[in-house]
């Protein structure tokens, strides 16, 4: 929604004050806006493999979509994992064994629906009940294996930005390269009149105001909302691994669900009468 907002007040920036004082059929020239969109998507094709390609356009339509990380959805999740951890110290750790291996069919699971549908939250959390149930855990080492799993998880999230983010930079180069085309159009037509020369040479300038329009005013918008909502969603399992981990070393699930609650952001981050609150309403229906 931002996304559109601010893309309005770029165009409106500026070409609505170009058009105060010059007209806007001087800008339309359509072979500068086609050569430059051929460039910049031949470039973002050559410069990356088809991995990279399908995860970077199946991440673009997110930037138009709201967060979904929100302070009910993380209540959620710290009210699931004190159940889990809840049955573990009242039934033991056998007692979840078919929670974990069947998370769909789980009386604990099921009742968080939005939890369950995303699939790499669920599986990084029943992974390390897992290994709970299987015993004989060594926090440290844990410890370490969560902090490399999440490392690789953001970096496999982190790529769109990061490779919209180089498109965005070679985008006014492409400008220059259409802009230079241009110009060596003009000088082969030196014999043409002033008025021909002039809107030639204004024709080719055009190239280099697109390159630098698209890329610092549309493409770059992106690349770092693709980066804002990576970093947003790693928090999540930042949260998961700060629960289990103080639930291994033995902290009560009342506990544990706090050192959770203190990992996640201020703006998301239920207040502790908040949680409180909302996990008695749910232990007495």
């Amino acid at each position: 929604m931002f996304l559109i907002i601010g893309y309005v007040i770029i165009l409106a920036s500026s070409l609505g004050t170009y058009a105060i004082h010059g007209s806007l059929l001087a800008l339309w020239v359509p072979t500068e806006y086609a050569a430059i969109v051929g460039l910049t998507i031949g470039g973002f094709v050559a410069g990356n493999d088809i991995k990279v390609i399908k995860k970077t356009v199946a991440a673009l339509p997110s930037v138009l979509k709201g967060s979904h990380f929100t302070k009910a959805l993380y209540i959620d999740l710290l009210a699931m994992l004190f159940e889990i951890l809840a049955k573990v110290r009242k039934e033991g750790l056998m007692s979840i064994e078919n929670d974990v291996e069947n998370p769909e069919g789980s009386p604990i699971f099921s009742k968080y629906p939005e939890i369950l549908h995303d699939h790499h939250v669920i599986e990084f959390t029943t992974d390390y009940l897992r290994m709970m149930v299987g015993g004989n855990l060594n926090t440290v080492e844990i410890e370490s294996l969560m902090d490399v799993e999440l490392e690789v998880h953001h970096h496999e999230a982190e790529v769109p930005g990061h490779v919209i983010s180089k498109v965005a930079d070679a985008t006014p180069a492409f400008g220059i390269v259409v802009a230079v085309m241009g110009v060596v159009n003009v000088m082969g037509s030196v014999g043409q009149p002033p008025a021909v020369l002039g809107k030639m040479i204004g024709g080719a300038l055009v190239g280099t105001f697109l390159g630098i329009l698209i890329s610092y005013g549309f493409v770059a918008p992106i690349a770092t909302q693709l980066e804002q909502k990576a970093h947003e969603g790693s928090k999540i399992y930042t949260c998961i691994k700060m629960v289990l981990l103080a639930s291994m070393s033995g902290y009560a699930p009342q506990v544990a669900i706090e050192f959770g609650r203190k990992a996640l952001s201020s703006d998301v981050r239920p207040s502790f009468k908040e949680l409180e609150e909302e996990i008695k309403a749910r232990k007495s229906k």
